[in-house]
């Protein structure tokens, strides 16, 4: 029987870590579907971008079944996240903000089976977004901390991340701010989501 790989649990570094204390992780390179856009998570163009990496990774998982004999769970969604003017991000700006959505692929996925991944999605979405793409994301030395709540709670932890834990620990931003959903927001009451957040740093 072929066994089904939770990269929740084999990469469980990645996407489990403490409540409580910031923590340091080096992250390895990987591989995502990744959409572009900007604006609120409310947004149409943010639902769109969610619905067009589901309806890729999908066909791919099932690609990888039939053709690499490899089945897997597929992984969290996870977002890149900035602002020309960051206090956007505090203010609740959020018209302003701007994103990347993304969706890991284990590294045995190929450009080809990426490829008829979106040309599966495309039959059933039309059209694809003109900055979805299957790429490679380095960020390497990073600093996250679990956050238990709804997403709108997150500005103290992620201040008090930027404000002191770096500064106070010789650190600088060197990425994007990085968030990973743990749970799904349909169907987990706000209190209970869990969120990686995630900053990729160098010494100052």
């Amino acid at each position: 029987m072929m066994s089904k790989i939770d990269f929740k649990k084999s990469l469980r570094h990645l996407y489990s870590c403490s409540t409580k204390s910031f923590e340091i992780v080096d992250v390895p390179v990987m591989q995502f579907i990744q959409v572009d856009g900007f604006g609120s998570p409310e947004s149409d163009a943010y639902r769109n971008a969610l619905e067009w990496l589901y309806a890729t990774s999908y066909p791919i998982k099932f690609i990888c079944k039939k053709e690499f004999d490899r089945d897997y769970v597929i992984p969290p969604l996870e977002g890149l996240w900035w602002a020309d003017n960051m206090d956007v991000f505090v203010s609740g700006e959020r018209d302003s903000w701007k994103w990347t959505m993304m969706i890991m692929q284990p590294d045995w996925v190929t450009l080809e089976a990426y490829e008829a991944g979106l040309d599966k999605a495309s039959k059933k979405l039309g059209s694809a977004p003109d900055s979805i793409r299957l790429e490679f994301l380095t960020e390497g030395k990073s600093v996250q901390i679990m956050h238990v709540g709804p997403y709108s709670a997150e500005a103290p932890t992620i201040s008090r991340l930027h404000l002191e834990y770096l500064p106070a620990n010789g650190l600088v931003e060197n990425g994007h701010h990085h968030e990973i959903y743990l749970g799904d927001p349909r169907r987990t009451a706000p209190e209970k989501l869990k969120t990686i957040l995630r900053q990729p740093v160098r010494d100052a």
